[in-house]
């Protein structure tokens, strides 16, 4: 189990990034419109350093929806590798069973 500390800091991050989210799409496609002239573009790049760090989106960590594990998280089910393995072998994952060969 993480640390709730860590777990919070996650949804501070995901609150920032979903409030600039737009703001950040904007400044992001203006910096990289290559018809926009030079000094457009480094307003765009200087506005977007002033953004908030947390902001940006790559900020953000996946983690295991029951742990809050960092590592070895699967993005289709949202859960950490040992969990989806003691649920399928529980049955409670539908359509996921042991392999047997």
């Amino acid at each position: 189990m993480a640390k709730t500390a860590l777990i919070q800091r996650e949804l501070k991050r995901e609150k920032l990034v979903a409030q600039y989210a737009k703001k950040y799409a904007e400044l992001k496609e203006t910096s990289n419109d290559a018809k926009k002239s030079d000094e457009e573009r480094m307003v765009a790049r200087l506005a977007l350093q002033k953004l908030p760090r947390n902001a940006n989106p790559t900020r953000q960590r996946t983690r295991c929806e029951l742990t809050g594990r960092p590592r070895g998280t699967f993005r289709q089910f949202g859960l950490a590798r040992h969990k989806i393995r003691e649920l399928a072998f529980a049955g409670d994952i539908p359509g996921i069973t042991k392999a047997s060969w």
